[in-house]
């Protein structure tokens, strides 16, 4: 066995370990059963709330090169009550790659990151689940985008808005092609994670119903992820704006991405100001 797996394995029973020491029987749900010598659940305790054998987990607390399914981990972080790091790293370790998620359909978004937003002032500034699902934004987002407050469900998801809004195409003109393939393209690298998840598998088949375009450049398979880099909006009534983007993970949420387009030049944050002065 190669150095570098060994120390992995051994990185992955050691944090199994910590987990497992601070789960208590009462806080698993399990009875007590008096003082014990070590805090924390036994390695046959974390086995039973997982649905696995003691001897299986045990192997995994030992270091040892075995395989592991991804629906085991799931079950053992659950057992464990890991959050959402935890159990990133804990995919990490056994299997050197990250989980994929099952977001519900409204992901909650902290008074925090909602009061991050509206504090972008002149930056339109949203965040997006992994169906790229516009879940909160700021007020000016709402004057240059759209208002997503009234918007139905799937007009909030930016991939379907981008491909059947008639004021996005306009807004964008000539430069919504290449903005309309890159969603496509970091929508279908999230797909990845999620291939046959039934919410998938009928978007895209309602997309492709709805959309010349989305059917024609589904079957290419282009994949990219980060932001789009310049944009150009043509506002009805505040003319050419110029953003440039910046996107990037939640750290305590990693399914919900940070948006922000930054005026790129005075002439747009002047525009964007002005917005905003029109709406008080």
């Amino acid at each position: 066995m190669k150095a570098s797996t060994n120390e992995r394995l051994l990185e992955l029973a050691r944090f199994l370990k910590t987990r497992r020491a601070r789960v208590s029987p009462e806080q698993a749900g399990l009875p007590s059963s008096g003082r014990r010598r070590t805090p924390g659940l036994r390695r046959g305790e974390v086995a039973q709330l997982s649905g696995i054998s003691a001897d299986w987990y045990a192997w995994l607390e030992q270091a040892r090169n075995i395989q592991v399914s991804a629906q085991v981990l799931e079950s053992i972080a659950r057992a464990l009550q890991l959050d959402a790091v935890e159990r990133r790293h804990l995919f990490l370790l056994a299997l050197q790659q990250l989980p994929a998620d099952h977001p519900t359909a409204e992901p909650a978004v902290s008074p925090k990151l909602q009061s991050f937003l509206e504090r972008q002032g002149s930056s339109p500034a949203f965040i997006t689940d992994q169906r790229l699902n516009v879940l909160a934004w700021n007020k000016i987002t709402t004057l240059i985008y759209g208002d997503y407050g009234t918007m139905s469900a799937i007009d909030r998801n930016s991939v379907w808005r981008t491909f059947t809004s008639s004021y996005v195409r306009q807004l964008l003109r000539e430069t919504w092609e290449a903005h309309a393939r890159h969603r496509l393209a970091q929508f279908r690298a999230n797909y990845a994670k999620f291939a046959g998840d039934p919410w998938w598998m009928e978007f895209i088949e309602a997309l492709r119903e709805t959309s010349v375009e989305f059917d024609s450049w589904w079957p290419q398979h282009d994949v990219l992820n980060g932001p789009e880099g310049t944009k150009f909006n043509y506002h009805p009534t505040g003319g050419l704006l110029v953003f440039d983007q910046i996107s990037f993970a939640v750290t305590d949420a990693p399914h919900l991405t940070v948006t922000i387009n930054m005026p790129a030049n005075d002439d747009t944050q002047a525009k964007a100001e002005n917005l905003l002065l029109a709406e008080r």
